[in-house]
């Protein structure tokens, strides 16, 4: 009764001349506004794409009016998600390509890989998601079975994390790589001294890929667009992008078909393309931010191509590498440390995550709200977490919940202590940013949120939670997934919470995520999602 009577108040309320007139009211909610006390709000007033009131549906019938209303029966409202490492662009290239994610042995990947062929009749296939730590067989697939398929058309198919590439012949003969060919920061698998198809990092770089049109570019951004907001994303961090991928970005932005606010990390693998934003300065509008580099320290664990203080424990003699020499990663610290932008960089293996750290503190010195990051922050040795003190880290918690079956065969229980230590990571600095790494990962926010509090898979796994002294409490999980990941893109003041001042961004759920029973987290679905108090999914 109570709320059909605010209802009938709100909806005769746009007559009076007393009210202020805003564009949108909503009313009956269950609002988390993620403020600074955390406080729960039962309506909200918004004009001009900005939070304008937030409070009771008393006190925002009292003092404003709107021809539009949404009662939102009670439903949970939480600020738009924004999702701190992932890779928007790609994942929507990805839309156009063969996907070969939870794939469960290489004969299902060849078994997708020509059905797709049969359909689409490519002069060169490619695509990504398989991932041999899935299989019975847990081994690197070879690449001669992929030969006798396609003799002729070039078959490049990458692995789920992005670090490991299987090849056929023809794309190896047109690239023009041979097993001699040097390679530094990857490696070429051999097997009795031949090639196996098998590409890590840097050596995946050798080959020549079509170039995407910008027809397909654009289709692949405005897909990835229509993806993310049925999830709740409302800013996405692209983790490496090109200038020409940057600028049609903003290209879309200013002709709004593009919605979503993007926060680009421009990829360091270039030094024109460092030389030339840092000479051109932060560009900033209020759907694109580019403040930031993206640069690789290592390569994943999955593909043993992370950085190892010491040797796998499942290969002997062998440490994955750096991407770069060390020299390198200093060089390019001092020139970003010498401008107003943030260094971002992805470091999974203890050895990477200390040399990346030492080389932040050496150039950073006792620079105050630089507000660098380290991607991932995955396996830290003991000694480590206090470097954090001035460093954020930014985490992914579904990488936790795929590893936790085999990373301990990998890096051996000592140090397993150091990994996926995210409990540990946010006490150190105080704040934590909370991604998926998709297409690495599922985009669903909600298996994020999941991972982080419940440590574990949706089948229940394990039981009482994987290495739960470094689960996040519910209310972490969320400021990780919104003002916390606003800060670490200097953007707090903008975004990240339901206030007074910032731009209207929220999602609508089906449930509350901060009550529910912990197991029906991956159940919540969103409802509706808003950017500056415009309805996009």
């Amino acid at each position: 009764m109570k709320n059909l009577v605010l209802l009938v108040l709100f909806l005769t309320s746009f007559f009076s001349c007393e009210k202020e007139k805003v564009d949108l009211i909503v009313l009956n909610s269950n609002t988390y506004t993620v403020n600074e006390k955390f406080d729960n709000a039962e309506s909200f007033a918004i004009k001009d794409g900005k939070f304008v009131a937030v409070g009771s549906a008393e006190e925002i019938h009292a003092q404003y009016t709107s021809e539009n209303l949404i009662d939102a029966k009670e439903q949970t409202i939480i600020p738009g998600l924004i999702d701190a490492h992932c890779h928007f662009y790609r994942m929507g290239l990805q839309q156009q390509k063969v996907s070969l994610e939870g794939t469960k042995s290489y004969e299902e990947v060849l078994e997708k890989i020509v059905a797709f062929q049969k359909e689409k009749n490519l002069t060169f296939i490619s695509g990504r998601g398989w991932d041999q730590n899935d299989w019975e067989i847990k081994e690197f697939p070879t690449k001669e079975k992929l030969d006798k398929l396609f003799p002729t058309i070039p078959v490049a198919v990458g692995r789920v994390d992005g670090h490991a590439l299987l090849v056929n012949q023809a794309a190896i003969d047109l690239s023009g790589i041979t097993k001699d060919t040097k390679i530094s920061g990857g490696e070429i698998i051999l097997k009795n001294g031949k090639m196996t198809g098998i590409l890590i990092d840097s050596a995946m770089d050798f080959i020549k890929f079509p170039e995407t049109s910008s027809q397909a570019a654009k289709k692949g951004l405005l897909a990835a667009q229509k993806i993310s907001f049925s999830y709740g994303l409302t800013t996405v961090d692209d983790a490496g992008l090109d200038r020409n991928t940057i600028e049609l970005i903003d290209d879309l932005q200013e002709s709004n078909e593009l919605k979503i606010r993007v926060y680009a990390m421009v990829s360091a693998d270039n030094q024109a393309q460092i030389d030339y934003y840092i000479k051109k300065g932060i560009t900033k509008t209020n759907r694109l931010h580019v403040r930031s580099f993206k640069v690789y320290g290592d390569g994943a664990l999955g593909s043993r191509g992370a950085a190892m203080r010491k040797p796998y424990s499942d290969r002997e003699n062998h440490f994955g590498a750096l991407i770069y020499s060390p020299e390198r990663y200093q060089e390019i610290a001092r020139q970003i440390a010498a401008s107003e932008f943030q260094m971002n960089t992805h470091a999974i293996g203890d050895s990477a995550n200390t040399w990346l750290l030492k080389t932040y503190k050496d150039v950073l010195k006792d620079a105050k709200n630089r507000r660098w990051r380290i991607e991932h922050a995955q396996i830290i040795s003991d000694g480590d977490f206090d470097k954090f003190d001035n460093i954020i880290p930014s985490v992914q918690p579904t990488h936790a919940t795929s590893d936790m079956y085999w990373a301990e065969d990998r890096i051996g229980k000592e140090r397993m202590k150091g990994a996926y230590a995210f409990k540990k990571l946010l006490n150190r600095y105080g704040k934590i940013a909370l991604g998926t790494d998709f297409p690495v990962e599922q985009v669903n926010p909600f298996l994020t949120f999941y991972a982080a509090t419940m440590r574990k898979d949706i089948n229940n796994y394990p039981e009482s939670g994987f290495q739960m002294e470094n689960a996040l409490s519910r209310e972490e999980t969320l400021k990780g997934m919104t003002i916390w990941a606003a800060y670490s893109n200097f953007e707090e003041k903008e975004k990240g919470s339901i206030e007074v001042g910032k731009f209207a961004d929220f999602v609508i759920l089906n449930q509350d995520i901060m009550q529910v029973n912990g197991n029906e987290i991956p159940k919540t679905k969103v409802v509706s999602t808003y950017v500056n108090g415009e309805k996009v999914y």
